[in-house]
């Protein structure tokens, strides 16, 4: 028994080991979505490098019948024919090989970075679930949206979750819960440069100036987890919000959100705080729910525990 549990963890930290930048494990996964890009890469590979070395056979032909004064070598004209081909061959091969090895570095970049996000950790407000939990704990079961931004894009978010200014009765939350959904609210600090503390701007939340029905900050408690480990989120939140700010958005005060589908995988990336009303009315066919999509119909709803 103990030299089995020795092997397993050998064996996962062999997979955990990176090279090229990418785990074992997560080169494997890659290998299982495209189980064909090695040999697309190989056998193109190959064609661009026989393509090469007959190229330099033909215009060393092409040169020598130029030159003139060589025995034994074709015409000109048909090594200028020949040179042309091995050019077409070579530039079809070698773009066909290096759009695949392209593909397959975005995938594992894609692989690597849905890793990263089913490794944050979170605290639930829900006080009927664990208290501290990972993004992978959703899976199958929830629908996140990750929204991020300032102190004051925060505070809006938070208090348009803890008071419905739409009617007289508490319906936001209850029309969230419907639809599975998780709120984890992200506090930007230092121009979107760190994460702050989500939990303290939560728990400071107030009523301002009475305009909000029904006020009550614990209302929403179970559909919000607070973001922990700020390093991690930093780290991930980091190409996100440099790829705002290099189209011209303004993080801390726009805010931007994710939402990730049950499976895991992100639906959606947007600008601004979250549309409520349109979230709810489309997630169910946005994410695939309504037309049998893994983990996602209802009888794989689980209870977290």
């Amino acid at each position: 028994m103990v030299e089995n549990s020795r092997d397993n963890d050998d064996n996962d930290e062999m997979l955990a080991e990176k090279f090229g930048g990418y785990t074992v494990k997560q080169r494997l996964r890659e290998e299982i979505e495209s189980p064909f890009r090695n040999l697309r890469l190989y056998l193109f590979g190959v064609s661009t490098a026989s393509a090469l070395l007959a190229l330099y056979f033909s215009a060393f032909s092409a040169l020598k019948g130029y030159l003139g004064g060589f025995s034994n070598i074709p015409p000109l004209e048909e090594s200028l024919q020949s040179c042309a081909i091995n050019v077409g061959a070579v530039l079809v091969c070698g773009f066909l090989t290096y759009r695949d090895y392209v593909a397959g570095e975005a995938n594992l970049e894609r692989i690597s970075k849905g890793g990263a996000l089913a490794r944050l950790r979170v605290i639930s407000m829900n006080k009927n679930l664990k208290h501290q939990l990972t993004m992978k704990d959703y899976r199958r079961n929830s629908r996140v949206v990750i929204a991020v931004g300032g102190d004051e894009y925060i505070s809006t978010l938070l208090r348009s979750l803890s008071a419905d200014q739409r009617s007289n009765s508490m319906n936001l939350v209850d029309s969230l819960k419907e639809v599975n959904a998780i709120i984890v609210p992200v506090l930007l600090e230092d121009n979107g440069k760190r994460v702050g503390y989500t939990l303290d701007k939560w728990q400071a939340l107030q009523l301002v100036n009475d305009e909000d029905q029904n006020f009550d900050v614990s209302c929403a408690d179970s559909i919000i987890s607070i973001p922990t480990g700020n390093r991690q989120w930093s780290d991930y939140l980091k190409s996100e919000i440099e790829t705002a700010q290099k189209q011209g958005f303004d993080v801390m005060t726009k805010g931007f959100t994710i939402t990730v589908k049950k499976n895991g995988r992100i639906l959606r990336r947007a600008t601004g705080q979250p549309q409520w009303n349109t979230f709810i009315s489309a997630m169910e066919v946005m994410d695939g729910s309504q037309f049998g999509m893994p983990g996602d119909s209802a009888n794989n709803k689980k209870s977290l525990k």
